[in-house]
Parts: C-alpha cells; structure tokens; sequence
C-alpha cells in the first residue's frame, strides 16, 4: 500500500492516476499548498524542495519525491506502462517535466491566477502554451499516443491539458490532440485518479 502526499495539481494526479492504472491500493493525505503546509519541516525531510507530490510506499518505509521520478518507479515497480520503448517513453516524459508543465504553469499564473501583473509575462507565455498545443497536435497526427503506445508520458502529460479551459488557447482547434485528450479521460483508470480527493472531479470536457 502507498500514501500519496498531495493537493489538486496535476502533478499529484499523474500519480494518482498511474496507481489506479496499475490497480494498486493507496491514501491519500493533503498537503494544502494554499496554506503552506509544504513547507513545514517534517515535510521537508521528504521532500526537499517543498514540492508536492510525495509517495511513500508504506511496506518498505521509503518515499520519493518529483512527479516524473515517481512514474518511473511505478512503471518499474509494475512492470507496466512504461511503453514498447522505454527511451522513447522517456524523452517524452522528460518533454513534460521540462516543458510542457513549467510552461503551462507559467501560463496559468500570468494568464489566469494573476493577469494584468505583467502584459510581457501573459504574452510571452500564452505563445509558449499554444507552441506546446501545436507541437503536441503535429506529433499526435501520426501517433495514437506520444510514445506509440499508452505510458507514462501520456500519464503525465493529461492532467496538465485537462486545464485547458483555463489555457483560452482552445483545445478543440486542435484535432489530433483532442482526438488523444478524449481517448484517455474515458479511461476508468483516469477517472477515478483525476477525482484525487473524492469529490466528484471529472476532466474537462473539449
């Protein structure tokens, strides 16, 4: 069994959607960014960096931290979803550690938490976000899912365009990409991973 140490951001629900994925029992316990509980000092001894999520695996005692790096364990750990090719499957993944999301969420704090803080910001990243959706389209016009086959690239990459309404980039402009989107948020595996807290959270519809 494993504890999840998360709050509602996309990073946690790559996680809680891969442990439904491989059918393995967790909790999960809150850690409320809002408040700055990721910053207390027990939590630092897990996580160094303050960042969210965490997963500790509670048959061993041992606990990682950074989202793509949990994936990882995970897929080893199951022997499972880690794609046809594992080098494939992790340049993808390593697109979405470090782009795909730090972009995105740069978009997300200048465009929709705190727009008109800096018209520079909003354009600059804006640009980037709807780059990331072009370039995502391309390569899925001749691909069912970024590494061929489902994995934890498509794992990590979901939750972040599933706040496509925030992103005003729309997502429906973008065939081959919603096409992906639609695939994967029928999954039951991502449906009850996307609704992290119980609260009858769905994935966006296009």
């Amino acid at each position: 069994m494993f504890e999840l140490f998360a709050d509602s951001t996309p990073n946690a629900r790559k996680v809680s959607i891969m442990l439904e994925e491989i059918n393995e029992d967790y909790k999960v316990s809150l850690i409320d960014i809002d408040k700055g509980e990721q910053f207390s000092e027990d939590f630092k001894k897990i996580s160094p960096f303050s960042k969210i999520p965490v997963l500790k695996n509670l048959k061993t005692g041992e606990s990682y931290f950074e989202s793509g790096a949990i994936l990882i364990y995970l897929a080893n750990y199951s022997g499972d979803f880690y794609g046809e090719n594992k080098d494939l499957t992790n340049q993808w993944l390593m697109i979405q550690m470090a782009y795909v999301g730090p972009m995105i969420g740069q978009h997300h704090q200048f465009h929709h938490y705190h727009p008109g803080k800096s018209s520079f910001g909003e354009e600059r990243y804006f640009q980037i976000a709807k780059t990331i959706y072009e370039r995502l389209d391309n390569h899925l016009s001749h691909n069912e899912y970024l590494a061929k086959t489902y994995s934890i690239a498509d794992i990590a990459t979901f939750p972040w365009i599933a706040r496509h309404p925030i992103h005003d980039i729309g997502l429906k402009n973008y065939s081959y990409l919603t096409r992906w989107y639609n695939l994967i948020k029928i999954r039951p595996a991502v449906l009850k991973g996307y609704d992290l807290f119980k609260k009858d959270e769905f994935p966006p519809l296009v």
